[in-house]
């Protein structure tokens, strides 16, 4: 499994914003106001984004020795769910900007500054998702043998 990169998770954020925004601003062309973002949204994710850091953590535990009863299976699915993390955490920053967006630029009064911090705070929180998914599958690699010829041996004859 490759790492997750930086640059495509901006891709997504960005072309998710945009997609967003295009079709938030047509339904608010025709009257139709989406709800506003629960406050709780922000906490939520960041609370999400400790559990896989948890998770994460106890795999590089594993890996470096300190905790050797871990499954290894446990490990592969905590570096697949960081891996999700980080998709999730981008599509949900983008949608949330598009949110702030078009509170910023359509929105007046009480109403623009109650949506946009809301829905700030859950990009806040979408960010601190996708770094945890990051940083997780940081701890969830494995370092390459140090012997060529054993690396060979455990792949298996069809490998060489």
């Amino acid at each position: 499994m490759q790492r997750t990169r930086i640059g495509s998770l901006l891709l997504v954020a960005a072309l998710t914003a945009a997609a967003a925004w295009a079709v938030i601003r047509a339904l608010f062309s025709q009257g139709v106001l989406l709800p506003a973002v629960p406050w709780v949204t922000g906490g939520v994710l960041v609370f999400i984004a400790a559990i896989v850091f948890w998770l994460g953590w106890t795999v590089r535990q594993y890996l470096h020795g300190d905790r050797p009863g871990l499954d290894p299976l446990r490990a592969a699915r905590t570096a697949v769910l960081a891996k999700a993390c980080c998709y999730a955490g981008a599509l949900l920053a983008g949608w949330y900007l598009a949110q702030v967006l078009h509170a910023l630029t359509e929105l007046t009064g009480e109403v623009l500054a109650d949506r946009a911090w809301s829905a700030g705070l859950a990009v806040l929180g979408a960010v601190v998702l996708a770094a945890a998914g990051l940083l997780v599958e940081w701890f969830c690699r494995i370092p390459p043998p140090d012997d060529p010829e054993e690396h060979e041996h455990a792949l298996g004859p069809a490998a060489s």
